[in-house]
């Protein structure tokens, strides 16, 4: 097979593997307990918190772990919305992961005010066309991905939380963390999710960032795990391969990068010359290892049967968009950068990772042209 869906979840490295199984195995202990099974297992639960803190510049004591970025994502909101009653309003990008938009709906009924922040064709936040005036106060939850899971695109972060200092700032930063550099003291962000699953660790971990100060009530209640924040027997395993995986990324960053990028430029490049009417809906500014595309003829095609029809040369990619009962619903993110319905609904994301191969990108484009081509014939 070859996969091309790195932004959905990535194989497991060999590496941390290894750093997981002997929490798998001998290392057992519950990391609450007292005895030696016990502090051995809290020793490296806290040494790899001090791993992922120090990848993303934090503290040790401001990252907690969670499931998951969806985990985390609703941890912000809801807990600064209905524990805490911190806030009163979210902004959020139009763009947002499900994580963030089914969240702040879900808050809506409560009496919390949402304001959509547009993006331009780019997919990037449109900073003057917001009143930032209006969000510049402590009871505003920002939310604006760090980058875009679909397009790659890269948001203005500092830029934005220059215009609202006083307002609180949250970033999914789920697709960015361990492919760009991520600095939390330098974004001056309040909060920002991270995931291990999207850099070859295991899936079902995940942490938040909590900036040092911030009140963040516990979403899970149950027991004093995560200093109070979270309850519930911490994963030992999977937050070990989730701090292995951050260690790696975080030192293989640079060539992996260099790597996707040659890639994906070759991909464009391949795509280009092969297909007709095709719109590159990645902007320059993106994340390395994404590549979305859609056709400017997309009424004549059918978008789930290229995703089908790639999947039985033995090709996994994506269109990036929900998949409802079976049927593929247009991207809500590229009807924000105002594609039409069609093209939204038949839209490719090829997403790479440092075990994508030259020999992957030339199958994947050729078999896609093909593809389009007996569409456009019948």
């Amino acid at each position: 097979m070859i996969y091309l869906d790195s932004a959905a979840t990535t194989r497991l490295d060999e590496r941390v593997l290894e750093a997981m199984l002997p929490w798998l195995g001998e290392d057992y202990g519950n990391a609450s307990a007292l005895y030696t099974l016990g502090r051995r297992a809290r020793v490296a639960i806290e040494d790899a918190r001090a791993t992922i803190a120090a990848s993303i510049g934090a503290e040790p004591a401001e990252v907690m772990f969670t499931s998951g970025g969806t985990e985390a994502n609703n941890t912000v909101l809801k807990s600064l919305a209905w524990q805490s009653r911190t806030i009163r309003t979210v902004a959020h990008s139009t763009i947002e992961h499900h994580a963030v938009l089914h969240v702040a709906e879900a808050l809506a009924p409560a009496g919390i005010e949402l304001v959509p922040l547009p993006v331009d064709e780019s997919g990037i936040v449109q900073l003057d066309a917001v009143e930032w005036e209006r969000l510049d106060r402590p009871d505003v939850l920002i939310s604006v991905m760090h980058s875009n899971n679909e397009t790659g695109a890269l948001q203005p972060i500092a830029e934005i939380r220059q215009r609202a200092p006083h307002a609180l700032f949250h970033t999914d930063a789920v697709q960015s963390f361990g492919k760009v550099p991520l600095n939390v003291r330098e974004l001056q962000v309040d909060f920002a999710t991270l995931s291990a699953h999207k850099i070859h660790g295991p899936k079902g971990i995940g942490a938040l960032y909590v900036r040092r100060g911030v009140l963040l009530e516990p979403f899970i209640h149950g027991g004093g795990q995560e200093r109070g924040r979270r309850g519930g027997t911490e994963p030992v395993a999977l937050i070990c391969g989730f701090a292995r995986a951050a260690q790696l990324a975080s030192a293989e960053m640079d060539s992996r990068a260099r790597h996707m990028e040659r890639l994906r430029a070759m991909l464009v490049e391949l795509l280009c010359a092969e297909i007709s009417d095709i719109r590159i809906n990645t902007p320059d500014r993106a994340l390395p290892n994404i590549l979305n595309i859609s056709f400017l003829d997309a009424e004549r095609l059918d978008g789930e049967a290229i995703l089908q029809l790639l999947d039985l040369r033995g090709i996994a990619c994506s269109n990036g968009s929900a998949c409802t009962s079976g049927s593929m619903q247009p991207s809500h993110v590229l009807k924000a950068m105002g594609r039409p319905d069609a093209e939204a609904r038949a839209a490719v994301r090829f997403s790479l990772s440092k075990d994508s191969t030259e020999d992957d990108v030339r199958c994947a484009a050729t078999a896609l042209a093909e593809i389009v081509a007996e569409m456009r014939r019948s």
